[in-house]
């Protein structure tokens, strides 16, 4: 059995760009290279921060989670899925956000790679 198999999915070109979209990604990776207006949670510090993603996350609205490649993003949609929050892993993660064409931005906005 694949790891995170029995996770929710949705690929990259599924998502539109008004989709709400949670990066699980540490520091480094996140100012490297990011989605612009994704809300960026580390995984390492996802629990103490939870309060953050439930005010900002639509109501009654789908919350994709992504990180590099999908293993971290796996787990906090699971997680999410059990607190009874309408969650998804995006399949391979900011690597295939990336190859797909989409925007990548850094930490002050510009042109960003991933990491």
């Amino acid at each position: 059995m694949a790891f995170g198999s029995h996770v929710p999915t949705v690929g990259v070109d599924d998502l539109a760009s008004g989709d709400f979209l949670l990066d699980v990604r540490e520091d480094e990776e996140w100012q490297a290279g990011h989605a612009a207006g994704a809300l960026h949670i580390p995984m390492s510090e996802f629990v103490s921060r939870y309060g953050e993603l439930t005010e900002a996350a639509p109501q009654d609205g789908k919350v994709n989670v992504i990180c590099r490649v999908g293993g971290r993003s796996a787990q906090v949609a699971m997680y999410l899925v059990q607190q009874g929050i309408d969650a998804v892993n995006v399949d391979g993660g900011m690597q295939s956000w990336e190859a797909a064409g989409r925007p990548v931005v850094d930490a002050k906005g510009q042109p960003g790679v991933v990491i």
